[in-house]
């Protein structure tokens, strides 16, 4: 069972999350809160895998109260308001609902709760390092084996994925810090606050630019010390 929460300051829109929430077979609803502050007190006296969170809430909003948490359990967002999807995605989101939810819409969005939870599961189990990762592209998971990938480029409100084994880079809404902390540190540095690079695909070093290939990334001038430590194998 998935032990989540439901978090909405408007009672009505509470009693129909609830609702919604017990249709899902492998749901356990184990708190209501009818804001964040409540929330992180409910947090504190239960282990939660997953949380249904609105954004308009007095006191402290639901994007607030996400980027506030450090060790963050999956997070579902249902609102009524649509502006702010892209910021919810930057704080890697499993799902974006926006109000009112069709029941079909809502149990798409757990699945993938449900998938994520599965594979996270499966990988801590095994008790060995992660090949893949799953990312959110549209309504799917992708998975992502770390072998395939050559760079990763941050844009303005996504990231470009570059794989080997496709010449179009996959598109992914999350912030190149979140990827970067996704990532296993002893084959991915980044060298710049756009770039991430795979130290497999580096053909070549010069003083402030790596090549993949021929093309050329400069390294950004607080990211240098990387370059050493790579020449000397001492990356981590």
């Amino acid at each position: 069972m998935i032990n989540c929460i439901a978090i909405d300051d408007e009672p009505l829109a509470l009693n129909l999350l609830a609702d919604n929430i017990s249709k899902i077979p492998y749901l356990n609803l184990v708190a209501t809160c009818d804001g964040a502050f409540e929330a992180a007190r409910a947090l504190e006296q239960h282990p939660v895998d997953l949380l249904f969170i609105d954004i308009q809430m007095p006191g402290l909003t639901g994007l607030q109260f996400i980027e506030s948490m450090v060790n963050k359990p999956m997070v579902i967002i249902v609102t009524a308001y649509k502006q702010y999807a892209l910021e919810g995605y930057h704080l890697d989101v499993v799902d974006y609902l926006v109000k009112p939810v069709a029941i079909d819409r809502f149990m798409k969005a757990c699945n993938k709760a449900k998938d994520l939870y599965e594979l996270k599961n499966k990988s801590n189990q095994a008790g060995l390092p992660p090949e893949y990762m799953f990312v959110n592209v549209g309504y799917s998971l992708l998975k992502i084996m770390f072998t395939d990938i050559v760079f990763i480029e941050g844009l303005k409100d996504y990231i470009q994925v570059h794989l080997a084994s496709n010449p179009k880079p996959v598109m992914v809404r999350m912030s190149i810090k979140t990827m970067e902390d996704q990532l296993p540190s002893s084959v991915f540095f980044r060298i710049h606050k756009s770039y991430i690079i795979s130290i497999r695909s580096i053909t070549a070093i010069r003083k402030n630019s790596v090549f993949i290939g021929n093309k050329e990334f400069a390294v950004g001038e607080t990211y240098r010390e990387v370059i050493v430590k790579l020449v000397k194998g001492t990356v981590s």
